[in-house]
């Protein structure tokens, strides 16, 4: 399933969501949009989260503030939230961007994805054919071999169905 839509960017440009998110505006607040970001989580291996770089969390560039940038898939468009956190207030500014780079990544993984799908749908599908085509010989070598009414065969009687007959009044029909 992929992680993204197919066109990214219409939707980014064209939906009012996307739009609104995308003006500079004071986060947490008038969006009524609350973000969690997690820099790095710490992977399934469990090894050591990293610690995010300068240019992800900025508490140098302003006095009593903290720049941030968080790449993100968010409704199936590659992102990145860009903005400031006051640490007193704990308000700020901030807005999303088209993340560019990032879309034509995932819409590669996503095509990989696809290709990799439709591979094993031919696949299963070429053995599928191949298995009914096996089995038709198979009846057919089969019907061949009980073409007569009763065949002793190692000491097996193989019947062909279209000679079996109903047992009719004073007539005893004997079966396998």
């Amino acid at each position: 399933m992929p992680r993204v839509v197919p066109d990214q960017r219409s939707k980014f440009e064209n939906e009012e969501f996307f739009r609104k998110l995308s003006r500079e505006c004071e986060a947490f607040v008038a969006t009524g949009t609350n973000l969690s970001l997690q820099f790095f989580p710490a992977s399934w291996q469990g090894e050591q989260r990293q610690t995010p770089s300068r240019e992800y969390v900025d508490l140098e560039r302003e006095a009593g503030k903290v720049y941030l940038k968080a790449p993100m898939i968010l409704n199936g468009v590659c992102v990145i939230w860009k903005g400031w956190i006051d640490l007193q207030r704990l308000d700020g500014m901030g807005c999303l961007e088209f993340d560019e780079e990032r879309a034509q990544q995932e819409d590669a993984l996503a095509q990989q994805a696809f290709e990799e799908a439709r591979r094993r749908t031919r696949e299963f599908e070429d053995r599928d054919r191949s298995h009914r085509e096996e089995m038709e010989v198979r009846v057919s070598q089969l019907l061949a071999v009980t073409g007569s009414c009763c065949v002793a065969q190692a000491g097996l009687d193989l019947w062909q169905p279209s000679h079996l007959s109903l047992p009719s009044a004073g007539k005893k029909t004997t079966r396998p």
